[in-house]
């Protein structure tokens, strides 16, 4: 077996160094990868797509000192590759993520200096505030990418009952189809509305209308906190229900879940309207409150929800109009 690595030590030691001076409560635990495949394993965690990224996809990165707090904030810190001194510090996450190239909200690794006290230093003024703001672009893109997914099949669906018809002109033949297209509206718009259930409240206490331009927007704030608040016992039911599953062998089968989304989507349909009809000021009143202060308004996202025709589904096949 080859003798340890000297580097092992002064990884370490830097790591317990930058978390003894970090703000708040911090540890640092080594991780050492002597496989290779072992520091692939680091691939789904990583939220980064600066140097770090390039670091890992080309270099061989032995060793690395995990940060944490007793918040979840979790940070990786290795050797720059290459270089004779200094370290790489990029955010970890357990959050599902797109390809983070791909995601406007992905932070981007930071160089680190070898002295423990200026690293702490860059970390709590630099890194740590964009990590925050990363976090809250990404709980507002999550909710607005859900209600976007909302309002499409709603749009589609309400002009389905203002006509009585699908988009070739052909009407319903049967009333009833109606009642199951809004059983299904339910079921779908339950899986995309429980992306509002967990980020937006936190989001929302952020919000602080009567600091920014547009002081009236506190009435609709008001009604999507109360939309939340009606929407409690489905969640609560929906939490019980997955845990109540996780904890025994008997699961339920996709039909069956899909009549309890069905249930529950049709339970909270009015606070889903709520939302749709407020999304344009959550979306600004969000923006305004990124951690930082007024001046770190960030810019409109192009899926800000606006009215919009939807286009009508196509005639349906003759078992669904049976």
């Amino acid at each position: 077996m080859a003798p340890p690595s000297p580097l092992v030590p002064g990884l370490s030691d830097i790591g317990t160094e930058i978390a003894a001076q970090l703000p708040g409560t911090w540890s640092a635990e080594l991780e050492i990868y002597s496989h290779p495949l072992w520091q692939e394993d680091l691939w789904p965690m990583l939220w980064e797509a600066g140097e770090m990224y390039r670091a890992l996809e080309d270099h061989r990165i032995p060793f690395a000192s995990v940060l944490k707090n007793g918040s979840g904030t979790e940070l990786l810190l290795i050797e720059r590759p290459g270089h004779s001194s200094g370290y790489l510090l990029g955010a970890l996450t357990d959050r599902e993520q797109e390809d983070p190239h791909n995601d406007p909200t992905t932070p981007h690794s930071i160089v680190l200096p070898a002295d423990p006290g200026l690293a702490a230093h860059a970390i709590a003024d630099t890194f740590l505030p964009a990590h925050r703001r990363a976090l809250h672009h990404q709980d507002l893109n999550n909710v607005l990418n859900g209600l976007a997914r909302i309002q499409e099949e709603y749009e589609t669906l309400q002009t389905i009952k203002d006509s009585g018809r699908y988009s070739d002109c052909v009407p319903l033949r049967d009333s009833r189809l109606i009642a199951g297209m809004e059983r299904d509206f339910a079921d779908r718009a339950w899986i995309s509305y429980r992306a509002v259930l967990e980020h937006a409240p936190l989001l929302l206490t952020r919000c602080r209308p009567a600091v920014t331009a547009w002081p009236e927007d506190a009435a609709a704030l008001d009604r999507l906190c109360e939309a939340l608040v009606q929407s409690q016992d489905a969640w609560g039911k929906w939490n019980n229900l997955r845990d109540e599953l996780y904890s025994i062998p008997a699961t339920l089968s996709a039909l069956e879940w899909s009549q309890v989304r069905g249930r529950l989507g049709l339970a909270v349909l009015p606070a889903i309207e709520t939302w749709l009809s407020d999304s344009e000021v959550f979306e600004r009143q969000v923006r305004a409150a990124v951690p930082g202060g007024p001046a770190a308004l960030s810019a409109p996202t192009s899926r800000l929800l606006t009215a919009r025709p939807a286009a009508l589904p196509s005639q349906r096949s003759a078992p669904a109009q049976r």
